[in-house]
C-alpha cells in the first residue's frame, strides 16, 4: 500500500462524500479508490467509512483519522512550498572546503562579487590544505588538487592544471650555484610542502628519461604560502605550483631553473556528491569556479 496515496484518497472521499467524485478529482478509477480505502482499514484493523449503495459516512475512527491526515498532508505541502524556492533559485548555506593557497591566489578576491549576484546565498568557506570527508563533515563541495585523483563515488569536475617549477631567489643561486641537472638538487637546501603527494621525491622527465630525487629538508611546512615566503627570503629552493609564484618570477624576485625538464602537474577538481538533483547553489558555484580558473590570475594582497 502506498500510504501517502491512500491518505490523499481518504481525505478526498471524506471531503466530497463520494467515492466516484474523489476518483474523478484524483484521476483514479472507482475500484482504485475502494482499494485504497480498504487497504487503510485493513492496516488499522478498523472501519473508517460506513457505506451503502446510496450513502456513506465517516465512523468515529474515521473522523479521528481524518483530523490527523489533514494535518499531515498540510505539513507535507508546506515542506514542498518551503523547498520550491531552494530548488529554483540559489539560496541557503553552501559549505565548501578548499586549499588555502589556491583560494587566496585565485578565488578570494572574486568571492564578494559572486555572492553579490545571489543575495539569498550564504557561503561557508573552509580553507584547509588537508582533505576532508564531504559526507561525514557535511560539506556540499570541495576543491582538491591531485596528481592522480583516487577512485571515488564522488563526482569530480576538472577546473584547471597547475604546472610546477623549481625556483629560488636570485641571491640564493648567486650564493649556492644554479643546479644543472635534477641530481644537483641533492646539494641544495630544498623547502618541502609536506602535504604534497610528491613531498619526499621530486620527479623530472626529459627525452624519455626520468630522474627521481629524494628530498631532505631542514624546513617542511603545510602551507605553500609559507614555502613562497621562504623562497623570497632566499632560504632555499622548492618545487612549487607556478601560479603561486608567477608574480614573483615576473618581478624578478624568484628565478626558475631546470626549465628544460618536465615535472609534476597538479590538476584541480571540484568534488561534489552526485550529478543527480544538483542544488542551484552548487551549480552556480561550479560555474563560478570554472569561470575563475579559466580567467587571467588576479593580483592579490599576498603578492608583495
Amino acid at each position: 500500500m502506498d500510504r501517502l496515496t491512500a491518505m490523499q484518497v481518504f481525505r478526498q472521499v471524506a471531503e466530497l462524500n463520494s467515492f466516484s467524485q474523489a476518483g474523478r478529482s484524483l484521476g483514479l478509477s472507482a475500484p482504485a479508490v475502494s482499494k485504497n480505502i480498504a487497504e487503510l482499514e485493513a492496516h488499522f484493523g478498523a472501519r473508517l467509512i460506513n457505506r451503502t449503495t446510496r450513502r456513506m459516512a465517516l465512523t468515529e475512527e474515521g473522523r479521528i483519522y481524518l483530523e490527523h491526515v489533514e494535518r499531515a498532508l498540510e505539513a507535507l505541502a508546506e515542506a514542498d512550498r518551503a523547498l520550491c524556492p531552494i530548488k529554483s533559485e540559489p539560496g541557503g548555506t553552501l559549505r565548501v572546503s578548499a586549499p588555502m593557497t589556491v583560494t587566496l591566489t585565485r578565488l578570494s578576491t572574486a568571492v564578494p562579487a559572486f555572492l553579490s549576484r545571489y543575495p539569498d546565498l550564504k557561503l561557508d568557506l573552509h580553507l584547509d590544505d588537508r582533505r576532508v570527508d564531504l559526507i561525514r563533515d557535511g560539506f556540499d563541495m570541495a576543491i582538491r588538487g591531485s596528481d592522480n585523483l583516487e577512485d571515488s563515488s564522488l563526482i569530480a569536475r576538472k577546473l584547471g592544471v597547475m604546472p610546477h617549477v623549481v625556483c629560488a631567489a636570485p641571491s640564493y643561486f648567486a650564493e649556492r650555484g644554479v643546479p644543472a641537472t635534477p641530481a644537483d638538487l641533492r646539494a641544495h637546501n630544498c623547502i618541502r610542502f609536506s602535504l604534497s603527494g610528491h613531498a619526499d621525491v621530486w620527479e623530472f622527465t626529459r627525452n624519455g628519461k626520468t630522474e627521481r630525487v629524494s628530498v631532505e629538508s631542514r624546513y617542511s611546512v603545510t602551507s605553500s604560502l609559507a614555502v613562497r615566503d621562504a623562497l623570497r627570503a632566499s632560504f632555499g629552493l622548492s618545487l612549487i605550483p607556478r601560479p603561486y609564484v608567477e608574480a614573483d618570477i615576473a618581478a624578478g624576485r624568484l628565478q626558475t631553473v631546470l626549465d628544460d625538464w618536465k615535472t609534476v602537474k597538479t590538476t584541480l577538481y571540484a568534488i561534489y556528491p552526485s550529478r543527480q538533483h544538483i542544488a542551484p547553489k552548487i551549480r552556480v558555484f561550479l560555474d563560478f569556479l570554472v569561470e575563475e580558473f579559466n580567467a587571467e590570475p588576479r593580483k592579490t594582497t599576498t603578492d608583495r
